[in-house]
């Protein structure tokens, strides 16, 4: 059991609840918050002097998640989304770290873009952020890790009928370069995203598709998951190989099938470096034919069929899933409505920062996954495996005071006119959930309150300073 600190006896703020969220167990007590960190954790009857106490006796405290994989659209597809609303999303959602993927524009596989876009972040962002730099050049990959790339991203894929997302400069289908690119990420010590996908498989299957003369999003849902999703196992299976042979530390996107957690899991037996990301969207969205139907390119992303849903919450309670990853995928209505004809035009995705906490909290109330569960999944296996642990996903002294405060209790019901998202729209509307965010606290401050973000647009950091600044207090203290 965690040890519990009681000093000082004097804090900036402190939060007393009877269900704190310790890594190993909980506690009934109170956290004490002095410059943005936790120094104690006090047993209840023991709590400190505080400037300010936050009472949440009857709600739980959790560390604030850390969301590894949003597409924030910023720059290039501002119309769609940008820094300051969907940071603004995740706070509302109990997000207090965001990593977002490089398929913005321009692309960021080089160290100038990257910088650029870091710069650009700066002062919008109400979270702490890091990014996933685009992995595609390796000439470029050992300088972008200097430069404080969270991790690296791959899509091996490219789009047919549209341009975007999955565009020029993010993306490799060659298997010659993509073993280059897997062993120079390995050198740098990152984590390799990689979105599996077998391109020639999917290429013949679209050619298929349209001569058959169905564009709609049913035809495009059956598409991407044909043979029980054997388009992503093939990619997988192929990454899975990559990485035996180099050794980097490969996280899988997308996970949607039982063969590719069997796979992983062998490859993890052998001791390999591999984890793998399930989105939420697969177990609360697109794993429901109904709403394939009924809200056709709203849902989509992809379907899952019925078996494979049920292997994915057995894996989400296992743990043979590590990480949850949003996904989140804003589009504006418009482009998602072209869908409703050709579904192969209209881009893929949905957003789902602000919603996602909700609905695995409503699924902890069903009894489907336990709330320590979920606790793993969305901020303390994220926090071990960029290198952001112990310092962020966790309660505990000397972390960050990244915490979010929910009722496991409330009833609520999702809708658009509160959607943070500057897409305006969420795919859950109408969602009666239980179990809500009512506080997110990011270094000691309160960011959102009762479904309204206090922060200003600047509050969030970069996560590439963080460590900087870790790594002088080290020196410091040498």
């Amino acid at each position: 059991m965690q040890q519990l600190a009681r000093s000082p006896d004097s804090v900036d703020t402190s939060v007393r609840s009877r269900r704190i969220f310790l890594e190993h167990c909980e506690l009934d007590g109170a956290i004490g918050i002095t410059g943005g960190r936790v120094v104690g954790l006090y047993p209840a009857g023991t709590e400190p002097i505080a400037t300010r106490r936050i009472d949440a006796t009857d709600q739980i405290v959790l560390p604030g998640l850390i969301d590894s994989h949003a597409h924030i659209r910023d720059p290039g597809f501002t119309h769609k989304e940008d820094w300051e609303h969907g940071s603004r999303a995740a706070a509302l959602g109990g997000i207090t770290t965001l990593m977002d993927m490089p398929n913005v524009d321009p692309p960021t596989n080089t160290v100038e873009r990257f910088l650029a876009h870091i710069d650009n972040a700066r002062g919008r962002s109400v979270v702490d952020f890091g990014h996933n730099a685009a992995g595609t050049d390796p000439s470029q990959i050992e300088a972008l890790a200097d430069a404080g790339a969270t991790a690296f991203k791959i899509f091996m894929m490219r789009d047919i009928g549209r341009d975007y997302p999955h565009m020029p400069g993010t993306m490799v289908d060659d298997t010659g370069r993509l073993y280059e690119i897997f062993a120079e990420v390995a050198r740098t010590g990152r984590v390799l995203m990689v979105h599996p996908h077998d391109q020639d498989l999917w290429e013949a299957t679209v050619r298929q598709t349209w001569e058959a003369g169905d564009r709609g999003p049913q035809a495009y849902a059956r598409a991407w998951f044909r043979d029980e999703g054997l388009i992503f196992d093939l990619g997988a299976a192929v990454a899975l190989q990559l990485q035996a042979a180099t050794g980097v530390s490969l996280h899988l996107l997308h996970t949607t099938t039982a063969r590719t957690i069997a796979m992983a899991n062998a490859a993890k037996a052998e001791g390999s470096d591999v984890t793998l990301e399930l989105n939420p969207h697969c177990l609360f969205l697109g794993g429901n034919w109904d709403n394939i139907e009924r809200l056709g390119p709203y849902s989509l992303g992809v379907w899952v069929s019925d078996a494979q849903v049920r292997a994915l919450w057995e894996g989400a309670r296992s743990g043979a899933l590590d990480i949850a990853g949003t996904d989140h995928a804003p589009h504006s209505r418009d482009e998602k409505e072209i869908g409703w004809t050709d579904m192969f035009v209209a881009p893929g995705g949905s957003p789902s920062l602000q919603e996602y906490l909700s609905l695995f909290l409503t699924s902890v109330n069903e009894g489907l996954i336990s709330l320590r569960r979920v606790v793993d999944l969305c901020a303390t296996k994220p926090a071990r495996r960029f290198g952001l642990y112990p310092r962020k996903g966790v309660i505990r002294v000397g972390a960050d005071a990244d915490l979010v405060v929910v009722d496991l209790d409330r009833e609520d019901t999702i809708t658009g006119d509160r959607v943070a998202s500057k897409c305006g729209w969420t795919p859950y509307e109408g969602r009666r959930v239980r179990g809500v965010p009512v506080i997110t606290m990011l270094r000691g401050r309160v960011i959102a309150e009762e479904g309204q973000v206090v922060a200003d647009p600047g509050y969030g950091q970069f996560l590439g300073d963080q460590a900087r600044s870790i790594d002088n207090e080290k020196g410091e203290g040498a």
